[in-house]
């Protein structure tokens, strides 16, 4: 699963060196209704001007996680078989995770797989989602339930997308960046709680950026199917991935960042009664996450839902709740198990605090 992650310097350079390693006989780029308003503009002068390519199709579905459907991956299928793909086309999807996500799904399955290019525009995508080669869609109100692992053949990071992003979303991204921090070591974690989201530093976030992508870069070449050390990388995302499923289903859709830090959070708090992790880091993470992304609200009465929603977590095996869990920073233990009554403890820790 070899894939090209590029830091960018000069896009138009990056995009059509990546489009001609390939020679694709047709190109079509995917975006949704905001990223065609926000980055599409941007890529299409850089194409206007291009000689030797075929001129991109575009394509356009929904925005936000409940776009992340069936019907708008058939929609995608349908334009690309409408607009003549062969086996030989390409695909390049430009925006944030849901967008790479499920047209990283199309190009892998439309004619049994065709090239397809990420170059994410959030933050979220650009740390997560664009990098590594999960792609997928949502089904049945579960996160992520089909799909396939298939990395793309370039992934182009360029940062400058960020600025058309609100507060909220550079928040999401910044969640799976803590993460990062949190499964590699003390220094990173420290330059991450210490960062002023309130005002972000673009240069400063660009540099951050690139080591958090080699975290997960590093991981992903060791276990690229997520058979044993990749579960590194679904910290937070047991108790998270339930947490925003809960929300979709009571129509109260949370970003998906917001859940992962909620999930690092509770995550935390089993792998220090359970592993050990150090108290003073899980409160002084556990604060950071509070006034950063504030406090999903939920009460006992919908902890069998949650506990019940964790248990579609594709790490599990035979119905058993597998967690990964931390011993301290960058001491990393995957599949733990936890019983339904210390998964309840660890609810109430997040209610509580």
């Amino acid at each position: 699963m070899e894939q090209n992650v590029i830091i960018s310097r000069d896009l138009r350079t990056e995009l059509h060196e990546a489009v001609h390693r390939v020679q694709p006989d047709r190109l079509f780029v995917l975006t949704d209704v905001n990223t065609r308003e926000a980055c599409w503009p941007v890529l299409s002068a850089f194409f206007a001007d291009s000689t030797g390519e075929p001129a991109p199709q575009l394509i356009t579905i929904g925005a936000t996680d409940e776009a992340k459907t069936l019907d708008s991956l058939a929609a995608v299928w349908t334009a690309l078989g409408e607009g003549g793909a062969t086996r030989h086309s390409m695909l390049i999807n430009l925006g944030g995770g849901m967008v790479t996500d499920l047209g990283g799904f199309a190009a892998s399955t439309f004619k049994r797989g065709i090239a397809y290019v990420n170059i994410p525009t959030t933050l979220l995508a650009m740390v997560d989602a664009s990098v590594g080669g999960k792609t997928g869609i949502n089904f049945r109100g579960l996160k992520n339930e089909i799909g396939v692992f298939n990395a793309a053949g370039t992934v182009i990071l360029d940062t400058h997308f960020l600025r058309t992003l609100d507060s909220a979303n550079i928040r999401s991204g910044y969640a799976e960046m803590l993460k990062h921090g949190l499964i590699s070591d003390e220094a990173m974690l420290t330059e991450l709680l210490a960062f002023d989201l309130e005002h972000p530093d673009l240069e400063h976030l660009k540099a951050m950026v690139a080591k958090s992508v080699a975290v997960k870069e590093r991981i992903v070449t060791e276990d690229p199917h997520e058979h044993g050390i990749r579960k590194a990388l679904n910290l937070g995302h047991t108790a998270g991935h339930a947490f925003e499923s809960l929300a979709m289903a009571e129509g109260r859709t949370v970003l998906h960042g917001y859940a992962v830090a909620w999930g690092l959070v509770c995550e935390l708090y089993l792998s220090a009664t359970r592993c050990g992790f150090p108290s003073e880091r899980l409160h002084q993470v556990a604060q950071f996450v509070r006034e950063t992304y504030g406090i999903f609200p939920f009460d006992c009465k919908q902890y069998d839902r949650l506990y019940e929603l964790m248990t579609h977590d594709k790490k599990n095996v035979a119905g058993i709740i597998n967690f990964t869990l931390l011993g301290a920073v960058g001491d990393i233990r995957i599949n733990q198990q936890a019983s339904k009554d210390d998964i309840f403890e660890m609810l109430d820790y997040y209610r509580e605090g």
